[in-house]
């Protein structure tokens, strides 16, 4: 039997790490890019190595398009095949609808939208060459469901990234490629400035479970939309938040009470 092979952008670390060793654990070989922490994507593929999985990596740099999917491409047809994509690949940004500049709304859009667009596009022609079908998982955020206050961008793109996935997911399901989103709440990562370690009961009093997630409470969810267990679900964005999307000033005043 042929080993499925995924391939997880941005895997050097935080979300896109986790989701390459849970896949891993499940039987995939992966493939593991990086924007510009070239050391954390060779940590990755040694932790990957270390759980007898096979791995690769290349630099992914989606900020310098079309050229720069083409890494995608090459990174495919040395691993042989693709099964699975992750977009988790992003770029964060603030700055109000007023002081957002042109050339950051752009940058914006290029990594989060186009570059998920393009993996999608060549991923998507290997899955459909191959005949087997295929999985798509775009990270997205909870703000691709409610604005982030001062990130017009950043609130823009994932929307739209929400979007995309959901005219994947019906323009690829007769070639059985099945194409969902996972949105992500406040998320112990670099990005947000903490550690899976820093995740404490009660750290994050305005989320109804009172802490920001981990990176294994993505990634799992991620493995089970790869799996077989998840074969009638496509088009979705599936929220993990701990809670957040359910606040209102109801459940604060209650809980301050």
């Amino acid at each position: 039997m042929t080993t499925k092979v995924a391939v997880v952008t941005a895997s050097d670390s935080g979300i896109g790490k986790q989701c390459a060793l849970q896949l891993a654990r499940k039987g995939f070989t992966l493939g593991v890019t990086w924007h510009s922490d070239e050391q954390g994507a060779r940590q990755t593929v040694q932790e990957l190595n270390a759980l007898g999985c096979q791995a690769q990596a290349i630099q992914l740099d989606l900020s310098h398009l079309p050229q720069g999917a083409q890494a995608l491409d090459t990174l495919i047809q040395r691993l042989g095949r693709i099964d699975v994509l992750v977009n988790n690949a992003g770029r964060m940004t603030k700055s109000s609808v007023l002081d957002v500049t042109l050339d950051d709304w752009r940058e914006t859009f290029c990594v989060d939208v186009e570059g998920a667009l393009l993996c999608s596009q060549i991923a998507a022609r290997h899955m459909i060459k191959q005949g087997e079908g295929g999985r798509i998982i775009n990270i997205t955020s909870v703000h691709e469901h409610t604005p982030l206050p001062q990130a017009s961008a950043y609130t823009a793109a994932k929307h739209a990234l929400g979007g995309l996935t959901k005219s994947l997911a019906l323009e690829l399901v007769d070639h059985n490629i099945l194409v969902n989103a996972v949105a992500p709440g406040a998320i112990a990562t670099a990005m947000n400035n903490m550690k899976d370690d820093d995740v404490e009961p009660g750290s994050l009093p305005n989320v109804p479970m009172a802490r920001p997630g981990k990176t294994e409470e993505i990634a799992g969810l991620v493995a089970w939309l790869c799996s077989d267990d998840a074969t009638y679900v496509t088009g979705q964005s599936l929220i993990v938040d701990g809670g957040f999307m359910l606040v209102n000033p109801q459940f604060l005043s209650q809980k301050q009470g």
